[in-house]
């Protein structure tokens, strides 16, 4: 057997597992930059739940901001107008609890 044979093609595959574990590495540290302990935001008007654009919970526009949530054909839910009530979780969602 000739090592340099068997040595080329497992050089290849480790430079690629390598360029491959950097972009996971990229892909983790923009998905940590994006992490904070705000919750996700986005204006909607308080007495239809409608989503709005931005530009109208800014200079005294007709929306509030309405945080964490979803949107679901247009209107905001899961989520509340008091920023207070909701928090933001890490990478794969976050979780609720109760007091006892």
């Amino acid at each position: 057997m000739d090592s340099s044979s068997s040595g080329g093609p497992a050089r290849r595959m480790r430079s690629g597992a390598v360029a491959l574990g950097g972009m996971g590495l990229l892909a983790a540290s923009l998905v940590a930059c994006g992490s904070s302990s705000e919750p996700d935001k986005r204006c909607a008007d308080r007495s239809t739940l409608n989503q709005l654009s931005m530009k109208e919970c800014k200079s005294g526009g007709r929306g509030s901001y309405y945080y964490g949530g979803t949107v679901s054909s247009g209107k905001v839910t899961g989520g509340s107008f008091d920023k207070s009530a909701v928090q933001r979780g890490g990478i794969g969602g976050g979780s609720s609890s109760s007091g006892g």
